[in-house]
């Protein structure tokens, strides 16, 4: 059974950085690109970043250069560090395979960015 567990949301100001983590249980962690995904109020939920097995990376354009994913098989774990944020990043992130697994989505952390 796969759980996916998000942490490290809050409330920054415009400008501001914070880094999300993904603790993945399971036994898909090591052998799946792993993605970082967001749903802001009203909008479908997108992928924003994710990483292959081997360290290739993608991002959606929104986000280049100020978002950086990275990925401890070791822990099981995949980071989002969020750099220069701006209110229109404001939304729950998920993390989850690429291509997602539906029933592999977690609870998200909420990302709020407001002066």
């Amino acid at each position: 059974q796969v759980q996916l567990v998000e942490s490290g949301g809050g409330l920054v100001q415009p400008g501001g950085s914070l880094r999300l983590s993904c603790a993945a249980s399971g036994s898909i962690f090591s052998i799946r690109t792993m993605g970082w995904y967001r749903q802001a109020p009203e909008l479908q939920r997108q992928l924003v970043a994710r990483i292959s097995t081997g360290g290739s990376t993608y991002y959606t354009d929104s986000v280049k250069g100020r978002f950086t994913i990275s990925r401890d098989n070791g822990k099981n774990t995949v980071y989002l560090q969020m750099n220069s944020l701006k209110p229109e990043d404001t939304a729950v992130y998920y993390c989850n395979t690429y291509p997602l697994v539906p029933s592999y989505w977690g609870q998200g952390t909420q990302v709020t960015v407001s002066s």
